[in-house]
């Protein structure tokens, strides 16, 4: 079991210990017992917090998400691209199913790496990417938004703006990729 696993076991240990005891009499709460319980949850949350930070910092973890990074920014441009490219042949109802099949795997992958450009690349570069990856994704719910409500002249634009988002993303992180890590100060 993962150490953040620990953390968050005695977070929601806490808490039920902590709801068992103030429930437990009609009248008043052992305010010792319940001191203890919020001792274990807060000392369950600096676990997981440590774990947390140890995990997202690890070396090996960090190149991982790189690569995971690079490679769904790639498919999500890419998915952008062809869902632009072919956005006339494609029924303005049917745009919001295309979303749906192509772009939720890559999309989650980029979210649970993205704090490693951070860690590797500084928080300037990261709100770089992210600046421009926000974008994107906000012209894809549009995008399946206005094919929900039919609105083919709404979903063509934004399909539009949104590869060229996801595309900018695309470059900038690779850019930044390519200048390397940043060097911090000691």
């Amino acid at each position: 079991m993962k150490l953040k696993h620990v953390g968050y076991l005695l977070i929601t240990i806490s808490f039920l210990g902590g709801s068992l005891e103030v429930v437990k009499q009609v009248e008043g709460v052992n305010t010792a017992v319940f001191l203890l319980w919020l001792g274990i949850g807060i000392t369950g949350v600096i676990v997981a917090q440590r774990a947390r930070k140890a995990e997202a910092t690890d070396v090996e973890v960090i190149s991982t998400n790189i690569r995971a990074i690079e490679t769904s920014l790639e498919k999500i441009s890419s998915d952008a691209q062809e869902l632009n490219a072919e956005k006339l042949t494609i029924n303005v109802y049917d745009l919001r199913h295309w979303i749906d099949e192509r772009f939720p795997e890559a999309l989650k992958t980029f979210v649970d790496a993205r704090e490693s450009m951070a860690h590797s690349f500084g928080l300037k570069a990261y709100a770089e990417v992210m600046n421009r990856f926000a974008g994107g994704e906000r012209a894809l719910h549009r995008v399946w938004s206005a094919s929900t409500d039919g609105y083919i002249d709404e979903t063509h634009a934004y399909i539009e703006k949104a590869a060229v988002h996801f595309e900018d993303a695309l470059t900038t992180f690779r850019e930044i990729k390519a200048r390397g890590p940043a060097v911090t100060e000691a």
